[in-house]
């Protein structure tokens, strides 16, 4: 017995080393970036002015908020569910523009959930599609006419108008949204449920969102970097219970946090124009704000469809600075004041950071004719260490699915430096523009 315990403890450190391991591989990336790009000089001198210019100190604000997140997610589990709990009614809202046969798939990923389905109910929005979307939703409440709620707009309203309607129509006392053009694991709806059950603090919970089509250039790129930005930050962020997005494509909340401020949220406006974008971070930060944490359930997996093309890909992107403005200074109005008793100063140090990553963009630009300057020695470095850095991030791709896909981490790496860094700048001049960009 003393031997089995003694091997359960050295299997429990080995797994302890394993999760830091990956958790650091960001960290090390970081670091690797500075050392290769500002401090091996060709004289092998320190160059310090070399991390005052523009590029060095997106570096440097880049690096120091990695290092904060590699902490934090090494900190990191995801929630347990206590044994023989009674599982609370849960409404699952699918809302639907133009999907087509998709929708299908995404409706019965829900109904073959393991919740029970006494206790599980899928309300279906149809935004005013203009295609077969509302056929193959009428196929599906069919199969399943216990189960399966239609709302049908005559036109389209907007996301915003449709889950609205899913939220007031859900008997459920959480409701979990999903996106149309998504597949949920069979075990999903019980992992969002798992938080809600340990703690009744938690107000919203955001799942893992993995890249269901894997057959284009783009599309492999996004797998990687999904689990990047969706998984490792949102770790980190959990920890200390204010995940800034519980993302379109997979979240779940209280319903009795959200429907007070419904017809608040449906009339949002910025610079006197109407928001249609940004709806689920707009609901995190109302979660938020009303006091409730936001927490991450890496267990929760929803497969989502990517960009397959350039042009939906810088789309999905400037829809998401924009909306990243937006509820970003949303927050900033509410952030120092006393809207959660605790963790108030880190989600101030990650608002922080991501607003310098604004200030660094504009400070590039205005530095951007010493980039004509460089030297072919300043440029293969600077290259290298992208690619080095790169490297060690995805790292944590390859630890956590095991996959050599890692290496697109690295081409995706170049590939947002040469093609994506106009994006920021231009959701900033157009800020105000309320069209959704995907269709």
């Amino acid at each position: 017995m003393l031997c089995l315990g003694r091997a359960t403890a050295k299997a429990g450190c080995v797994n302890r080393v394993r999760l830091v391991s990956a958790g650091a591989f960001p960290l090390l990336g970081a670091a690797v970036s500075i050392v290769v790009a500002y401090f091996l000089r060709d004289d092998h001198a320190i160059d310090g002015h070399a991390l005052l210019r523009p590029m060095g100190l997106v570096v440097l604000i880049q690096a120091g908020h990695t290092a904060l997140l590699s902490l934090l997610w090494m900190r990191y589990r995801p929630f347990r569910a206590p044994e023989r709990s009674a599982l609370p009614q849960v409404s699952v809202v699918i809302p639907a523009f133009n999907e087509g046969p998709m929708v299908e798939r995404s409706i019965r990923s829900v109904a073959l959930s393991d919740y029970p389905r006494q206790a599980l109910e899928v309300i279906v929005v149809d935004d005013g599609s203009r295609d077969d979307t509302f056929f193959h939703m009428r196929h599906l409440r069919r199969e399943y006419p216990h189960l399966v709620r239609l709302v049908r707009f005559t036109g389209n309203r907007g996301k915003r108008a449709a889950l609205r309607e899913g939220f007031k129509a859900a008997r459920g006392q959480i409701v979990v949204t999903i996106d149309s053009d998504s597949e949920v694991e069979p075990s999903t709806v019980r992992e969002m449920v798992t938080p809600f059950l340990i703690d009744s603090q938690i107000g919203a919970v955001a799942g893992r969102v993995a890249v269901l089509n894997r057959d284009s250039f783009i599309s492999r790129m996004l797998e990687v970097q999904y689990a990047l930005a969706f998984d490792f930050a949102r770790a980190a962020q959990s920890v200390y219970r204010a995940v800034a997005c519980c993302p379109g494509a997979l979240s779940a909340f209280r319903r009795s946090a959200i429907v007070p401020h419904l017809d608040e949220w449906t009339r949002q406006t910025f610079l006197g124009r109407p928001v249609s974008h940004g709806e689920d971070q707009a609901l995190t930060n109302i979660v938020l704000r009303a006091g409730y944490d936001t927490v991450y359930q890496s267990t929760a997996v929803v497969h989502t469809l990517a960009p397959t093309r350039y042009s939906q890909l810088s789309r999905m992107f400037t829809r998401w600075d924009r909306s990243h403005i937006v509820e970003g200074l949303s927050f900033a109005r509410f952030m120092f004041t006393r809207y959660r008793e605790r963790n108030r100063i880190l989600p101030i140090v990650s608002f922080a950071a991501s607003t310098l990553r604004i200030a660094a963009i504009g400070y590039v630009v205005v530095g951007v004719r010493s980039l004509f300057d460089l030297t072919l020695g300043e440029v293969t470095r600077a290259t290298v260490a992208l690619l080095v850095g790169a490297t060690f991030t995805a790292l944590y791709y390859l630890r956590i699915e095991r996959s050599f896909r890692f290496l697109y981490g690295p081409v995706y790496a170049v590939f947002s430096l040469l093609c994506l860094q106009w994006i920021l700048p231009w959701a900033m001049l157009t800020v105000r523009d309320e069209r959704w960009g995907t269709r």
